[in-house]
């Protein structure tokens, strides 16, 4: 598997975590899972093979164009054989100017985005397969998602107090109620609650565990910390703090969590 990541222009670097292009070759089959990053994804399939997601056992293709929306429980995935992918993962308040619907109702789900968005990324799904080169699809997606966040001024409000939010929840030392969180910004806090759910698909408090569980990914895939040390490091209370959290989002603990070939830590938000 060859996977890259690329910066969007500086317009939307507060908007957009990063482009990527993913390359499975002939004969290859690439298994995994996909865990909760806070972040919502899109996943153009280029060339090649379909991938696939495993719910309750039953496996289906994904669409061509695929809106991965906020992963909470493990998603299982696979590709088999040749597949390119270029795709855009978006900082984990900014999918929301480019969906109108409230964030959430796409949770643990990857939905055809020609079905929410129409002729216009479909559009762009067939420059980027024409595309010579990553600049070039680079160029596209900036250009579309440019468009999308000029014609969404007032969103694009309520996302930057949305981000501004989830940097202070991100600090491992965060300890204050949401409450004093929202006073500090001059609304409510059920104000709060409800445009942060809107725009993520997530309460800040899951947010809150979401961000420490990538943080321990970060810091299992380094190698150089015991267990011990990357729970305290993150903000656990003790290391069975650690672990239940760690089984709640991958459904096993972390000693048995094989950080030398899992994709979620080399395209964790958090690295």
């Amino acid at each position: 598997m060859d996977y890259k990541e690329y910066k969007p222009s500086p317009a939307l670097e507060p908007y957009v975590k990063c482009y990527y292009t993913l390359v499975t070759e002939d004969g290859a089959i690439l298994e995994d899972n996909a865990y909760a990053t806070g972040c919502m994804e899109v996943m153009f399939s280029l060339h090649g093979a379909a991938w696939q997601t495993k719910v309750n056992g039953t496996a289906a293709d994904t669409p061509a164009v695929g809106l991965w929306g906020q992963v909470v429980k493990p998603l299982a995935f696979r590709v088999s054989g040749r597949s390119e992918v270029f795709g855009i993962r978006f900082l984990p308040s900014s999918a929301a100017f480019l969906l109108k619907e409230d964030i959430s109702r796409f949770n643990d789900s990857v939905v055809d985005l020609t079905s929410v968005l129409g002729h216009s990324v479909r559009d762009l799904h067939s420059k980027l397969q024409e595309a010579d080169s990553v600049s070039s699809q680079v160029a596209l997606a900036d250009t579309f998602l440019t468009s999308k966040l000029v014609g969404q001024p007032k969103v694009a409000g309520t996302i930057d107090l949305v981000g501004l939010v989830m940097k202070e929840l991100a600090h491992k030392d965060f300890f204050d109620n949401i409450d004093n969180v929202a006073s500090r910004y001059g609304i409510t806090s059920r104000y709060l609650q409800k445009i942060f759910v809107q725009h993520t698909g997530l309460t800040p408090k899951l947010y809150s565990r979401i961000n420490r569980f990538q943080n321990s990914l970060v810091l299992m895939g380094e190698g150089s910390q015991s267990l011990t040390a990357v729970a305290y490091a993150c903000g656990y209370f003790d290391q069975s703090h650690f672990i239940r959290e760690f089984k709640a989002f991958t459904g096993g603990p972390p000693s048995g969590f094989d950080t030398d070939h899992s994709t979620a830590i080399q395209a964790s938000p958090n690295k």
